[in-house]
């Protein structure tokens, strides 16, 4: 295990597995980098949970390590813990690509995408980046977003900027719940993140670009 700190932030970078010593929150956020947005070619290289705005935790994966059927036990125990809530940001991405490595659904979720498109709707800007900087007055920099994640070795560059990726979720997820809340809201945000699982089935089976609602 590796030690970064990044301001206010400790970063800890574990490899194929999180460690069994940690104690988990009642609620993280989670990102993932791949080598590609492909669901079917392409493998999932580095996922990132943040306890807190204060302590994150990265898993990166050897390139052979899912050719090789091993699982990461302690890190499948927190993702499929129905109590954890899990906050992302696009979970339909998120969530299909950790149904694809580890062979379950993450439940008891919230996507500050959907949250925003839900409450947001002045602006079709509703990526990370946007967020960050009119709800909270951070700049992200995402320079390292296509970057190989994939390297044996991965640089200061790109662990800080995972970690970026997962620090800032807990007070977009409060502010965001707040809007829906004001909004009325809320409820129809819950309907859409359970249905998440469905849309990402229907991704899986080769309408990810189809709208079957559509006439």
């Amino acid at each position: 295990m590796k030690t970064y700190k990044f301001g206010e932030t400790k970063v800890y970078l574990h490899k194929n597995d999180l460690p069994s010593s940690l104690k988990f929150p009642n609620e993280i956020a989670i990102d993932t980098e791949t080598t590609g947005l492909n669901l079917v070619r392409d493998r999932l290289c580095l996922i990132q949970i943040a306890f807190s705005k204060n302590e994150s935790h990265l898993v990166k994966f050897d390139n052979s390590f899912f050719k090789k059927r091993k699982t990461p036990k302690n890190l499948v125990a927190l993702l499929s813990d129905k109590k954890i809530k899990k906050i992302f940001h696009y979970a339909r991405f998120d969530v299909a690509i950790i149904r694809k490595s580890f062979g379950f659904y993450c439940e008891n979720l919230f996507c500050t995408k959907i949250a925003s498109k839900l409450v947001r709707t002045y602006t079709d800007k509703h990526g990370l980046k946007d967020l960050c900087k009119e709800i909270l007055g951070v700049d992200l920099n995402k320079a390292q977003q296509s970057s190989d994640w994939s390297s044996e070795e991965l640089s200061d560059q790109q662990i800080k900027y995972a970690s970026y990726d997962v620090i800032f979720l807990f007070k977009l997820k409060e502010i965001l719940n707040l809007m829906l809340i004001r909004e009325d809201r809320q409820q129809l945000s819950q309907i859409i993140f359970s249905f998440l699982k469905t849309r990402i089935e229907l991704d899986f089976m080769g309408w990810i670009d189809s709208d079957i609602f559509a006439h």
